[in-house]
């Protein structure tokens, strides 16, 4: 079993989520050999926390304005892993892992040895149940290995005007659009995959030593991951480890506004699925737009249908936004 191991946390103005997540870290059966904390925080209060606790086998690293962000922060922490390590975690500052969450990404390194990256599995999110023999799903359902779980409503739909995925989750289809790893069972079994969460993964060390997170993603980089693990996915084979548990607590603080995040889905969404598909077929074009312009729609009829109506409608618009500037400025891809 692989023994030499780094685990980069990259944090921005989170001191309490951060500690509640190391806490977790050293209650695991497999400690990593080496904790490095990229602090992208305006103040001190990480530092001071951290400097209460004095965690073992810590180091901390206070970035500059030129290093701020989350592309940025987890370049910062690739180059500063140990020259020893194998392989290199990475954890969102806002997640819980289980006691053997590091036990079985490692071992999952040493059943498969093509694996070029390792996701986790977050628990907290979606409710699953086994099928029961002979049980029939309806269209409110998905069902995957002999699990099923509710679908959501945009997915429900999707399948009713044909614009479902055609792949299996975690996999992108030409047309982008896909599951995401969350539409893959609780069975404990390692299943292949194209994509997987960044805040949730794990590498081989010599595979980040040729492969960087793109700094196109500023700031909070949304759909940063699904970049990186899809370019990898061209070299190579990746997983996820569903046995590799952990829980994900959404923390408001360091999130971009609405309208911000409305722009990000669309326009970080097309850059992704061109990074994948960078000559999609004309029907796989019509299927992106109509999903996209499907997705826009709901957003708009949230503005009347749901409670947070500021939320909806300043995110919205920023989809709305995004969608025609990529008519006359498309994202250029790295």
């Amino acid at each position: 079993m692989t023994s030499n191991t780094s685990l980069i946390i990259c944090t921005y103005l989170r001191p309490k989520p951060l500690v509640t997540l190391l806490d977790s870290v050293f209650k695991g059966a497999v400690i990593p050999s080496e904790i490095l904390i990229i602090d992208g925080s305006l103040d001190n209060a990480t530092a001071a926390i951290l400097n209460e606790k004095k965690y073992s086998n810590l180091q901390y690293f206070k970035v500059s304005e030129a290093d701020r962000g989350l592309t940025k922060q987890r370049n910062f922490g690739i180059n500063s892993v140990g020259a020893a390590m194998d392989i290199v975690f990475f954890l969102d500052d806002d997640t819980i892992v289980s006691r053997d969450y590091f036990k079985e990404l490692i071992a999952t390194y040493d059943q498969y040895p093509d694996a070029l990256g390792v996701g986790g599995y977050i628990t907290n999110e979606v409710t699953w149940r086994k099928l029961a023999v002979g049980e029939k799903i309806n269209a409110n359902q998905f069902a995957y290995d002999g699990w099923v779980r509710s679908d959501g409503a945009r997915f429900v739909l999707r399948k009713k005007l044909g614009l479902d995925s055609n792949k299996p989750p975690a996999h992108m289809p030409e047309f982008s659009h896909g599951r995401s790893v969350s539409f893959l069972p609780p069975t404990d079994k390692t299943y292949p995959a194209e994509q997987f969460m960044g805040g949730v993964a794990s590498y081989r060390k010599e595979t980040l030593e040729t492969h960087k997170f793109s700094e196109y993603f500023e700031g909070y980089g949304l759909y940063e991951d699904a970049d990186f693990t899809l370019r990898l996915s061209n070299a190579g084979t990746l997983y996820v480890n569903t046995g590799a548990q952990l829980e994900h607590h959404h923390d408001a603080a360091g999130r971009p506004n609405k309208y911000v995040y409305g722009k990000m889905v669309v326009r970080n969404g097309w850059y992704v699925w061109r990074v994948k598909h960078p000559k999609p077929s004309l029907k796989a074009r019509l299927k992106w737009n109509a999903i996209t312009i499907l997705l826009l729609k709901i957003r708009w009829i949230n503005v009347i249908t749901t409670s947070k109506r500021k939320e909806a409608f300043t995110e919205a618009l920023g989809r709305t936004v995004a969608w025609w500037q990529l008519l006359f400025n498309k994202p250029k891809i790295e």
